[in-house]
């Protein structure tokens, strides 16, 4: 593996596979046809998440927006079919702090009775102050990860029927982000998970963006065990200004101040998704975290497999936990 410098990040050179941090979502799909694709965004209704809806649908993808803001989503929707009148895009509600509605958002989008080619885990916040989900998790870790977990776990058998019936690898993308280098000691807390006086923000989201890492990796292993012709990657889309800093307005500004150079609009922000998603050079290829559309090392803690199996049981019990109170 051959990695890319930051000499390059900062200067959008291309790395070994030829697209870098200044390629576009439309640029490393070109040419690539998506028509027999079904695939599900998570949080397409803004920023990355809906650029990275309009790419899959411009290359031909059947593509479901999971949001949960229905109006929001909507007008997502309408935005896409006003640049491709030939779009097709589905909106489902889909609360990832919820378990009850993770549920719901599955059991509708197989009324559709639709495959299932590509999961895109996007959705996610950042740098929320200290509150705890419905059924009772820290809000950060409860949305970025255990949501994903679980919508993950609840597709997993219309994913391996698509692969099977239609011989197409199917494809998950987890995304996390850089800012996993930087959690709690350990890298996850799972005694104090929803800790109050040792709460951190920053720490808190940087705990969610490893476990993200640390799910795809283990979730990787298991297919591959399995056989099962479905790959699992995770990619960092760079450092970009959407909703999801709505939180810490004040400090992403100086943190944009300081480090401009390495900045990213939207559609270089998706970039690195879609070509996760389609790009057929990564086809077979798994368990891997990429970043300017090349593949990175990630941290040794993201990189610990049995730090990944612990978090993949804790992760259950959570889940069956809320399950259990509903």
């Amino acid at each position: 593996m051959k990695e890319m410098g930051i000499f390059q990040v900062m200067t959008g050179k291309p790395g070994p596979t030829g697209f870098g941090s200044s390629s576009t979502a439309e640029q490393v799909t070109k040419g690539i046809d998506a028509s027999n694709l079904t695939a599900i965004v998570t949080g397409g209704a803004s920023g990355i998440g809906l650029e990275t809806a309009r790419v899959l649908a411009l290359r031909g993808a059947h593509v479901i927006i999971g949001a949960r803001n229905l109006e929001a989503a909507n007008e997502a929707k309408q935005l896409i079919l006003k640049s491709n009148e030939n779009a097709c895009i589905d909106v489902l509600k889909l609360d990832l702090c919820s378990i009850r509605s993770v549920k719901a958002f599955v059991d509708n989008f197989n009324a559709l009775d639709l495959p299932l080619n590509i999961l895109i885990n996007n959705a996610g916040v950042m740098f929320c102050p200290y509150q705890l989900s419905e059924d009772g998790i820290e809000t950060q870790f409860a949305t970025n990860h255990l949501g994903h977990f679980y919508l993950t776990n609840l597709l997993l058998d219309k994913m391996k029927n698509t692969a099977q019936v239609t011989r197409t690898g199917g494809r998950i993308i987890n995304l996390t982000s850089i800012a996993h280098t930087y959690t709690y000691e350990g890298g996850i807390q799972f005694e104090s998970i929803n800790d109050k006086k040792g709460y951190d923000e920053k720490k808190a989201y940087g705990q969610s963006k490893l476990a993200n890492l640390l799910h795809a990796n283990e979730l990787s292993r298991r297919l591959q065990e399995e056989g099962t012709n479905i790959t699992v990657n995770s990619v960092h889309p760079g450092v970009v200004q959407t909703n999801l800093m709505r939180h810490s307005m004040h400090f992403m500004m100086l943190m944009k101040a300081l480090t401009f150079l390495f900045w990213k609009t939207i559609p270089q922000g998706a970039a690195t998704t879609c070509y996760a998603a389609l790009h057929p050079s990564l086809q077979g290829v798994s368990g891997k975290y990429f970043a300017e559309c090349n593949e990175f090392k990630p941290s040794k803690l993201a990189a610990n497999e049995v730090l990944a199996k612990k978090l993949w049981d804790f992760s259950n019990k959570l889940v069956n936990s809320a399950l259990v109170k509903e």
